[in-house]
């Protein structure tokens, strides 16, 4: 009786491995991989492919394509950071900031809307302090 207790044994732990999906025994499997490697050698990993490397070569491949964005984007900070300075230190800040937007505003929308909006003020300044009327439509003459 012992022999068919552990062949059923055998029998219901192999029925439990296949409803629990309980991995087989690992195999060697350095062989098969040497002659994969032997027979097609494109499948061999690079080094460039490795994990670790390719986060670096996707930020290098960013910086590659938008360098320029990049450079007029910290150009553009720096300038307007400086011309904030002055705005407490000696130095024409608002001239400064200006510049700025202007350089931010060859790559950025936002950039070229905010410069509109400056160039109307100073335009509004310019003709409250030279005492400057704005422009008036002319209106229909109701008379004639």
């Amino acid at each position: 009786m012992s022999g068919e207790d552990a062949a059923r044994g055998r029998r219901s732990r192999r029925r439990r491995d296949d409803i629990w999906g309980d991995e087989p025994q690992e195999v060697d499997a350095s062989r098969v991989v040497e002659e994969v490697e032997e027979d097609t050698p494109q499948l061999a990993r690079r080094w460039y492919d490795h994990p670790a490397v390719v986060p670096l070569t996707v930020v290098a491949r960013f910086i590659r394509r938008s360098g320029k964005r990049i450079g007029v984007t910290i150009v553009g900070f720096l300038v307007i950071i400086a011309g904030v300075a002055m705005l407490v230190l000696p130095g024409p800040g608002i001239v400064v900031i200006i510049a700025g937007l202007a350089i931010l505003a060859t790559e950025y929308v936002w950039a070229q809307r905010l410069l509109k909006i400056a160039r109307e003020r100073f335009d509004q300044a310019k003709d409250a302090v030279l005492r400057k009327k704005p422009p008036q439509e002319p209106e229909e003459s109701a008379g004639s």
